[in-house]
């Protein structure tokens, strides 16, 4: 059975600094002369009681953090924190119920990009930022889960990216709490050159903040209803542009910046830019035949592909009117994810690059069976339980997808909403197709028991399925 206090002791703290981060949307709303700064006293004050509460009752005695503690604490804060987080949503924002502030924390948190609030562009500054800041904080949460917690947790072969599966040499750095400095530092930069690279493109400050706040966490929300279709071109190239820095493995900053070696998942990167290469060109085409200009056609399609494969969500037009070839290319993209180590959802392609290998050296032994060839990644060695860590991740997937479909439809959802929505939940990708749900719209109409059905989708597609379904097995809580 795993030790309850060092799980409580740490959610504490977490809730204590989740809390703390809802001052900033009050002091923004103070500073401007908005109604709904003391709106926000409630809100920081409850999760401080419950953090200061759980600290005090959880300190003292052993803190030792072993792997059921660990499974523990990563899908519990997952599943907690949003309760903490949709507390803003209910107080400052108008008829918005507790399904509604639950979904859009949950959404928010997981860098999924779904929204049920319509009528953006006259929200409260302060909701605004508070928005983009979950999608920010879920961001750097989940590039330090899948740098030191996942590949610990042996999830979906991801043990072969651990730090601790290679000497200390071939470590970019050995201690812990420097690795995650550098990655806040590294997050926290391309934070700030992204606002000001939407400044330069026409956005105002604070549309710039908010926006580079959930580029960077690929992660799509907006202050718009229309998303970046409100904005100019040369400020959906930068979205591209940082859209595309958010989903490469983070570690390979660190390296460079520190002109240190070491195993990071680099060969990830050239995949994702040939899919948007290529993706963004049949996109173009089916822009170009239902009217867009060319490089209207080009923009729209190398922007959408891209918002979809590091499954940031970020629309700049509803690509849905291009035609059954754009929606059924979106569909199949928003299972491709980003690169292992980065803010992106999905399977990730590591994943699909293990796979494929995995698929021509099966044909190579039956052309030849007394063949025996290695499988490698970047020089290291993939082993049968990677492969099939892989395997079994890619079907659990489709799977749940297909489970989720099913607990969809029977809430009155049609097969493509339900299906779709299904998929971009477990995905984490944010929009999904139709008219609800798509683009377009948002998914305010959907049934609550719908909602609430895929809120625990994306935090299943979030903690990457099997770090919470582990817990569903009586042994994971027998001694």
């Amino acid at each position: 059975m795993p030790a309850f206090r060092p799980v409580v002791f740490i959610g504490g703290i977490l809730v204590l600094v989740l809390a703390a981060t809802m001052a900033i949307p009050a002091l923004v709303e103070l500073a401007l002369g908005a109604d709904h700064a003391a709106e926000y006293l409630p809100c920081v004050a409850v999760p401080v009681f419950l953090g200061a509460t759980a600290v005090l009752a959880s300190r003292g005695g052993p803190m030792k953090l072993g792997l059921r503690e660990a499974y523990l604490l990563t899908s519990g804060l997952w599943f907690v924190l949003p309760m903490v987080a949709a507390l803003p949503f209910m107080w400052t924002v108008p008829n918005l119920s507790l399904t509604d502030a639950y979904f859009e924390a949950v959404s928010g948190l997981t860098t999924t990009g779904s929204t049920v609030i319509a009528g953006l562009d006259n929200l409260p500054p302060g909701v605004l930022l508070w928005r983009s800041m979950l999608q920010w904080v879920g961001g750097i949460g989940i590039v330090m889960m899948a740098v030191a917690v996942l590949p610990l947790l042996r999830v979906g072969g991801m043990q072969l990216m651990s730090r601790e599966s290679s000497d200390t040499s071939d470590k970019i750095l050995a201690r812990p709490r420097e690795l995650a400095t550098w990655l806040l530092s590294v997050y926290l930069g391309m934070t700030v050159l992204s606002a000001i690279a939407y400044g330069f493109a026409g956005m105002g400050g604070f549309d710039a903040l908010n926006h580079a706040m959930t580029t960077v966490s690929t992660a799509g929300f907006s202050t718009r209803d229309t998303s970046l279709g409100s904005f100019s071109p040369a400020a959906q190239w930068v979205s591209v542009v940082f859209m595309l820095a958010g989903a490469a493995p983070f570690l390979l900053y660190v390296q460079v910046l520190r002109g240190t070696s070491g195993f990071v998942p680099w060969s990830q990167i050239p995949p994702m830019l040939g899919v948007v290469v290529i993706g963004g060109g049949l996109l173009a085409y089916s822009a170009v035949e239902s009217g867009h200009g060319v490089l209207d056609a080009i923009r729209h399609g190398v922007f959408t592909v891209t918002s979809i494969i590091t499954t940031t969500g970020y629309a700049s037009y509803d690509w849905q009117t291009w035609g059954p070839i754009a929606a059924a290319l979106a569909l199949v993209l928003s299972f491709c994810g980003g690169c292992t180590g980065s803010t992106t959802g999905g399977v990730k392609i590591f994943r699909w690059q293990v796979l494929i290998r995995r698929f021509r050296i099966t044909t190579q032994e039956l052309i030849r069976p007394h063949r025996v060839v290695a499988q490698v990644y970047q020089g290291r060695p993939v082993g049968p339980e990677v492969v099939q860590g892989v395997m079994g991740f890619v079907l659990l997937v489709g799977g749940v997808t297909a489970l989720v479909t099913v607990a969809l439809a029977a809430t009155g959802l049609d097969l493509v909403t339900a299906f779709s929505t299904a998929a971009t939940a477990v995905t984490n990708v944010g929009p999904a197709l139709g008219t609800i749900a798509g683009p377009a719209g948002n998914f305010g109409p959907l049934p609550d028991t719908a909602k609430w059905i895929l809120s625990f989708a994306m935090l299943l597609g979030r903690l990457e399925l099997l770090t919470v379904l582990v817990m569903l097995d009586p042994d994971f809580w027998k001694r």
